[in-house]
């Protein structure tokens, strides 16, 4: 498999997890609906520094991505993150405690994680098409 190849089914993958975030959030199932939408994050973050770096550090962090990204892509990500950095702390907290703790998320808990998650994607997508790789 290609490098553009890996792209292409890391993208998806994110799209499908905030598919199944969204399907989740409706039937009421918030703490997996929070997982998914970290993990739609994470592989969404992933797939542009696939594309755009050639490579991705091996973390669960959003942030620590976004920072990656940063780095290549510039332009609004620091204010992304200075403006979501809680919001994204709390993805980053649905990675593990849905997998190795007990907490639960609540409605609006998921319903701003998947917002946000949503709003994670659209940067990514735009840094594809700002980088000419759309």
């Amino acid at each position: 498999m290609g490098r553009a190849d890996e792209v292409e089914l890391i993208r998806r993958r994110a799209k499908v997890f905030l598919d199944t975030a969204k399907y989740l959030l409706q039937r009421g199932e918030y703490d997996v609906a929070s997982f998914n939408a970290e993990q739609a994050t994470q592989l969404g973050l992933k797939s542009v520094l696939l594309l755009v770096v050639g490579d991705y550090p091996r973390t669960h962090s959003a942030i620590v991505l976004l920072n990656e990204l940063e780095r290549a892509a510039g332009e609004g990500i620091s204010r992304f993150i200075e403006d979501n950095r809680l919001g994204l702390r709390s993805l980053e907290d649905s990675y593990l405690t849905s997998r190795y703790f007990y907490r639960s998320f609540d409605k609006e808990d998921a319903e701003y994680l998947v917002s946000l998650t949503e709003k994670v994607m659209e940067l990514c997508e735009n840094v594809r098409r700002r980088m000419g790789k759309g």
